[in-house]
């Protein structure tokens, strides 16, 4: 039979960072910025003992170090996380199947086999005893079910979600239970009534391309239902953009700063578009106002590129469709690429 494994590495960058301290184990970790929790930067990651007081991505700095005092907080280290997941992958790549690489902690992997359970216990050994890093593997029939069932599995554990269980495991959830749907979304569908898992996988297809457009609504309705037709694609992982950003010590309130600031980010990604050897097709620009607004805007580049000028100048042009005059606390710049799929 046929199955898809999703492998999770669990909380993967603070796993990394007890690895290398060994003393940090069962104390709560938290990485972000330079590791100074008096200046402004957001947590990248925290280890489950810091999320039990309520940290974790994207909580700034400072409020972490208010909710979990006793925590340890270290900089971030990119090029020690890619190292680990390289080697992690390298466990995978050994397992017969294609394997399609979602980032730094996660991947599918298609397996034929009557005992799928099996085969994820074989991968959880390897990858510990290679690594010693932990992984949770959710199992499913098609990559969505798998991708669910990897939270029901957390941490190091093992879960299957299958048609057979689907309403039983999802069906009282509310959407954004599932994947792919967010808050929002979710404050949508309640409007017209659907609360649950259930009730939008028997909603009226033809009334949600109505509301929610052609496209987005039968797809809701698919996905409540555990349909995905997408299949494991065994390809090099190819990031799908490139970004730079900054957080300021102090708000910047000179506009014509912020256009400098965004001009140098624009530039800098420039040099990551060109390492990748591919052209942009997108800039989006990130400003987070104080004390902790984020707006986005973007644009679409005339002619794929990876002109420094031209990324610049679609960055600028990003950058005027805000309004000037708040003071600006974060800038980013990312550079998106045509799909690989």
């Amino acid at each position: 039979m046929r199955w898809i494994l999703h492998i999770d590495l669990d909380q993967f960058i603070a796993a990394v960072e007890v690895l290398r301290h060994p003393d940090l184990r069962g104390r709560p970790v938290v990485v972000g910025g330079d590791g100074d929790p008096t200046k402004r930067g957001v947590v990248a990651t925290a280890s489950y003992e810091a999320r039990r007081y309520g940290v974790h991505s994207g909580v700034p700095l400072r409020t972490a170090a208010k909710r979990c005092p006793d925590a340890v907080f270290l900089p971030v280290d990119k090029q020690a996380y890619e190292a680990a997941s390289a080697g992690v992958m390298a466990v995978l790549r050994e397992f017969p199947g294609p394997l399609e690489v979602l980032g730094w902690d996660e991947a599918f992997l298609e397996v034929d086999t009557e005992w799928p359970e099996e085969v994820a216990r074989r991968i959880q050994t390897e990858v510990r005893q290679r690594t010693r890093l932990e992984c949770s593997v959710g199992i499913g029939g098609n990559p969505l079910q798998a991708k669910l069932a990897t939270g029901f599995a957390k941490p190091a554990g093992l879960f299957r979600l299958t048609s057979a269980n689907w309403y039983q495991v999802l069906g009282d959830r509310p959407p954004d239970a599932l994947w792919g749907i967010g808050a929002k979304t979710a404050n949508r569908l309640a409007e017209l009534g659907i609360t649950t898992v259930r009730e939008l996988a028997g909603a009226d297809v033809t009334e949600l391309a109505d509301r929610l457009g052609p496209t987005l609504g039968p797809w809701y309705v698919r996905v409540a239902r555990g349909q995905d037709r997408s299949a494991v694609v065994a390809t090099p992982y190819l990031a799908r953009s490139r970004s730079r950003e900054h957080t300021f010590q102090q708000n910047l309130t000179d506009w014509s700063q912020v256009q400098a600031e965004v001009d140098r980010l624009a530039r800098q990604v420039a040099v990551d578009v060109a390492a990748e050897e591919r052209p942009a097709v997108r800039i989006v620009v990130k400003v987070r106002y104080a004390p902790f607004t984020t707006r986005t805007r973007g644009v679409a580049l005339a002619e794929p590129t990876g002109d420094e000028s031209m990324l610049a100048a679609a960055a600028l042009a990003a950058l005027d469709r805000f309004t000037p005059g708040r003071p600006v606390r974060l800038l980013g710049v990312r550079a998106e690429f045509a799909e690989s799929r």
